[in-house]
């Protein structure tokens, strides 16, 4: 069966359906990571967008129980060659059918490249996956343009608490659209894990005296998130030392008088540069985001930039003045992606009073 992408721009990208057959309209982002695709797939903050993947052969290893989450969260899938016959001593099963089996649309057989370059040229884009390819285009363009992801923090996190067993310091854990790397790091070295909806109240978070503080990654615009906005502001006056990572860094910062905006086409992969401004070394990091905090914005008296992005500058991390808090916006849990920055994880271990 074919499929189309339609771009708000009127740009129309032609393939063959994978996966649902039904039409979606969301955002469109690409991904430059070279494997790692189901991690992709199943990681909360791509709710609302439909992932271009760069990398053009996708699927060769089928699907392994490497997820991040109980299901997949992309809105959409887009591959240049999807692999029909997966090998992999774990595998079981093949893309196409984990797709259909979650109702997610998606499209083989597009160019890949020349889409992520529109999308790095015009910048991050609303479209369209249909198999209707007989819509008149100028009544689609408004609907795409009008699209928004809207709460999608309140779409991916958690139900209701849960605690992770761990014999040495206790971490509540934020769940903002948590990767399960995150707590599995903390367990790795020894931590109880207490797992925290979203939308929870600072003082029940506080009330049992965790040891840390984790705010996890999440999907969407930062500052759609004005009721956490407010829980955070009071688990940062605490004094509990906090950890936080990708949107949990946002609203930190928001939290405290920075300001947010998003970027042209964001940053989606396993190979992003970051410099430690404290060492000078660089580490190769996995990320995921659309919005950064403009480091401009920033009390020099609250926080001062920890990390920096080597290819555009942006703001990779801020160390926090007043309180034992440190956040950085790539993902040292790394999953997919390289583990250079797993390092803070313990650091955030040494803020707690060492691993005992």
């Amino acid at each position: 069966m074919k499929a189309f992408l339609i771009l708000e721009d009127g740009t129309i990208f032609e393939g063959t359906s994978i996966g649902s057959a039904r039409e979606v309209v969301c955002e469109i982002v690409f991904n430059t990571s070279m494997t790692g695709y189901l991690e992709v797939l199943t990681d909360p903050s791509y709710a609302g967008q439909a992932v271009v993947m760069t990398y053009p052969l996708i699927g060769n290893y089928g699907i392994t129980p490497d997820m991040e989450s109980e299901r997949p969260w992309v809105d959409g899938y887009i591959v240049r060659e999807l692999s029909r016959n997966p090998s992999n001593f774990r595998c079981k099963g093949t893309i196409q059918d984990f797709l259909k089996e979650h109702d997610i649309p998606g499209v083989a057989g597009v160019d890949t490249r020349a889409l992520t370059k529109i999308l790095r040229e015009k910048g991050t884009m609303n479209g369209m996956i249909t198999t209707n390819g007989s819509q008149p285009i100028e009544e689609l363009i408004p609907r795409l343009k009008a699209y928004t992801t809207g709460d999608v923090v309140g779409k991916v996190t958690c139900p209701g608490r849960y605690v992770l067993k761990g014999k040495k310091k206790k971490v509540a854990l934020l769940d903002l659209g948590a990767k399960k790397n995150i707590a599995k790091s903390l367990q790795d070295r020894g931590c109880e894990v207490s797992v925290y909806p979203a939308y929870t109240p600072a003082q029940e978070i506080l009330a049992p005296h965790p040891d840390g503080i984790m705010l996890s990654n999440g999907p969407g615009d930062p500052k759609e998130c004005q009721g956490i906005i407010k829980e955070i502001k009071e688990l940062y006056a605490s004094g509990v030392p906090i950890f936080a990572i990708c949107l949990g860094h946002q609203l930190m910062a928001l939290a405290n008088g920075a300001d947010t905006y998003k970027m042209k086409y964001g940053h989606r992969g396993g190979n992003h540069p970051v410099k430690d401004l404290e060492t000078g070394r660089v580490y190769i990091s996995s990320q995921n985001h659309g919005y950064v905090v403009d480091d401009k914005t920033i009390s020099q008296a609250v926080a001062a930039p920890a990390f920096v992005n080597v290819n555009d500058g942006t703001n990779e991390g801020l160390r926090y003045k007043e309180k034992p808090v440190f956040t950085v916006q790539f993902h040292p849990e790394a999953s997919p992606g390289p583990l250079d920055s797993g390092y803070l994880f313990d650091r955030f271990l040494e803020m707690m009073g060492g691993n005992v």
